[in-house]
């Protein structure tokens, strides 16, 4: 299987747990490469947001204190960074805060955007991997360069007691 068609599967795994909640901006309507990795997953799973970064994050974490499992969506890494505030200061730091009273547990999926065949701007296809692992704590940050990497990532992030930041490369959905 390619890139996309393991993504796909994921998703789909993902999808058949029912804690899970799929939330972020091309989530039930097209809008990116995302999107299309989404198809195995029911409508009633699917939070379509706006573009509200830090609001999506801090959803995300509210619905993981209510026991979901949010799989919270970033179509570019770069959009990431504006929910980095609640993603630094609240997700990765609450269970130490809380002696482990509240440990929120949220899968997030962005993607590192593709620079071919049209290039989107410096804006839409930075890759941030090395930064973000220097700055959370708890979170674990895993970056998906093969196919065979990405079912396991998943599901070991659905099942682990942690937080996870995964990171796709959109060069490759449609390469591998």
């Amino acid at each position: 299987m390619n890139y996309k068609e393991c993504l796909t599967e994921a998703m789909t795994l993902l999808a058949q747990d029912e804690r899970t909640i799929f939330l972020g901006q091309s989530v039930a309507y097209p809008g990116s490469a995302l999107f299309l990795t989404l198809e195995g997953v029911p409508c009633h799973k699917k939070i379509e947001l706006p573009v509200a970064e830090e609001m999506q994050m801090g959803m995300s974490i509210g619905l993981s204190l209510m026991g979901y499992i949010p799989i919270s969506i970033y179509p570019r890494f770069d959009f990431l960074l504006l929910a980095t505030s609640q993603l630094a200061n609240h997700l990765d730091k609450c269970a130490e805060m809380t002696h482990e009273e509240f440990k929120p547990k949220v899968i997030i999926r962005t993607c590192v955007g593709s620079t071919s065949p049209l290039y989107p701007g410096v804006q839409h296809c930075g890759d941030y991997t090395e930064a973000y692992k220097l700055l959370l704590k708890s979170v674990k940050v895993i970056k998906l360069s093969e196919p065979k990497e990405i079912v396991p990532t998943y599901l070991t992030a659905l099942n682990d007691g942690e937080s996870y930041l995964i990171i796709e490369v959109a060069d490759l959905y449609e390469c591998r």
